[in-house]
């Protein structure tokens, strides 16, 4: 198994865009959190994306956001700057590589439905905006596309800054032909928390989660472990993280909600996640303590048994 350093490491989390009680940015507690994923085991954070509620965000806001995350924490930063509107997108890109991101989250075009050649215009002029490293995101089931897999290493072998993926797709098999026939340096991260280490299995490098704001410490171990060889080691980690990642999102709570809820808990910078995502339904916040106490419970489990 490869030992090489993941270019913006191999836990981060996409990270969730505090806001204050009256619903407004709060950049002071995007500070504090930033901070604190960085304490807990991150390797890099991404702001602005889904989980960071970006449909939701003025430009002005994205921006604020982004430069106050970048100032707090030593961590690479990649930047969401995706939207479904090329021009808007190119905008926010440039701005984004002025702010000191250090890479760039290109979501496929969500609604319009674009055709591949649509997407593989659109994925060129963001790239085109930016010497910075892009990260193209695959999330079907949001954006209503698939990106097809020749359109994918298309990019990855022509653009020079393309340089990972963001699988979100649900299908490890299919990603699997994508990461043996791209070029060397090309980097797949999990984007589906419960596709984490089926992605591993077939060769991706780490994983932008969301889950990973509270078990980012229990990530490191589980690909400390693949990385060791320990399948049933990082299969047991895996399980302890399963209760965690069924609890991040659905139907009557999608992510982000369920997570503001567990940073709340903590006492975190989180509040409630805009219209129309929140706030959240009480049961959330009443679920919170049992998750967390199970996830424990595993932890100490774990720790309790003697080394192989």
């Amino acid at each position: 198994m490869s030992s090489r350093v993941p270019r913006f490491g191999r836990v981060l989390s996409a990270m969730v865009t505090p806001f204050d009680a009256e619903g407004e940015l709060d950049l002071d507690g995007a500070r504090t959190l930033a901070r604190w994923l960085q304490d807990h085991g991150h390797d890099g954070l991404v702001v602005a994306g889904t989980t960071g509620e970006s449909p939701v965000l003025s430009d002005d806001e994205r921006l604020a956001l982004l430069a106050a995350v970048c100032e707090a924490v030593t961590i690479p930063v990649v930047a969401g700057t995706g939207t479904n509107d090329t021009n808007h997108s190119v905008h926010l890109t440039r701005q984004a590589a002025a702010l000191g991101a250090a890479g760039i989250l290109a979501v496929c075009p969500y609604y319009n439905r674009p055709s591949q050649a649509g997407i593989e215009a659109h994925m060129r002029a963001i790239a085109g905006a930016t010497e910075l490293p892009v990260m193209i995101y695959d999330i079907p089931v949001r954006t209503g596309r698939k990106m097809e897999a020749a359109m994918m290493l298309r990019l990855a072998r022509e653009v020079s800054n393309v340089l990972a993926l963001k699988d979100a797709a649900g299908n490890p098999g299919a990603t699997a032909g994508v990461i043996g026939s791209a070029p060397s340096g090309f980097e797949v991260y999990s984007g589906d928390d419960p596709m984490t280490l089926p992605l591993l299995a077939v060769g991706a490098v780490g994983t932008v989660g969301v889950a990973t704001h509270w078990t980012a410490l229990d990530h490191q171990e589980m690909f400390d472990l693949w990385e060791k060889g320990d399948t049933l080691g990082a299969r047991s980690v895996n399980s302890r993280l399963l209760e965690s990642f069924a609890f991040e999102t659905g139907d009557d709570a999608p992510n982000p909600i369920p997570t503001k809820a567990v940073l709340r808990h903590l006492g975190l910078p989180a509040g409630q996640a805009r219209l129309p995502m929140g706030p959240a339904p009480a049961f959330v916040d009443e679920r919170v303590p049992d998750v967390l106490a199970n996830l424990q419970r595993w932890r100490d489990a774990s720790s309790d048994r003697p080394m192989s």
